[in-house]
């Protein structure tokens, strides 16, 4: 499954003509796009039954990615989480299976520490089986002994756009599937991709389905409604056939 959509459902004026009339944003987004990030996980704890309402509201090929609570990364900085990630897992579980990965973005701040981050991720993975994706922000996450460890978890590092330190715009750790997160550049969260730019994306997506490899294409760049577009666009980009070549050359 190569899945794109964006951070959050919302369904811009400027978009609205390319999804369907009728049902909520949820239900519209759902009728263009078979996956979406959950960022309000990130900001507050949501009751089960409403992430069991939004699982009984899309179809059943669609997938739910699902942030992290930030008390857990941000305030608790991964120490003492354990009971905070098991009351998080019990209601992202009313997903069901539209359940997705679980996207644990870290803050700028946060080092890799040993042992309190080791720990932590043992204890996500033992307590999760499915996929985990994990964006640190910190240059310690990218050494070679981490990667490895994230490897040993089948956690996959984040390719984040623009990368906040060396090595972030690839992914890392687990490679039997990617999540890429693009957060608009060269201004964050706000400015659009142009068309260069999403060819090489629909083109890495579409190499990587050829090989069998699962990935996640999360448009972040919300701000200014700019992720609907190149999402948008993507999509087309990868349902259009390339156009033949009539160039000339030899042969």
């Amino acid at each position: 499954m190569i899945a794109i959509g964006t951070a959050g459902w919302s369904v811009p004026k400027a978009y609205a003509e390319a999804f369907p009339p009728l049902g909520s944003h949820l239900a519209r987004y759902a009728g263009r796009f078979d996956a979406v990030e959950i960022n309000t996980s990130f900001y507050r704890s949501h009751r089960r039954a409403t992430y069991e309402r939004w699982a009984a509201t899309v179809p059943e090929h669609f997938r739910f990615a699902v942030k992290v609570l930030r008390t857990i990364t941000h305030e608790r900085r991964l120490r003492d989480a354990e009971a905070l990630l098991e009351g998080f897992l019990g209601e992202v579980a009313g997903l069901g299976p539209k359940l997705g990965p679980l996207l644990l973005q870290l803050p700028p701040s946060l080092r890799f520490d040993d042992p309190t981050s080791p720990a932590f991720l043992r204890a996500f993975r033992a307590a999760f089986a499915g996929d985990i994706a994990c964006e640190p922000r910190h240059a310690s996450w990218f050494e070679p002994a981490v990667d490895g460890l994230l490897a040993d978890l089948r956690i996959a590092r984040v390719a984040a756009d623009p990368a906040p330190v060396p090595g972030a715009g690839e992914p890392g750790g687990w490679r039997e599937w990617r999540y890429d997160r693009l957060h608009g550049s060269p201004t964050i969260y706000y400015s659009a991709y142009g068309p260069r730019r999403l060819d090489v994306i629909a083109d890495r997506l579409a190499a990587d389905a050829a090989r069998g490899r699962r990935g996640w294409c999360i448009f972040d760049n919300t701000a200014a409604f700019a992720a609907t577009g190149d999402a948008l666009s993507t999509l087309e980009r990868l349902r259009s056939p390339a156009p033949p070549d009539h160039t000339g050359g030899p042969g």
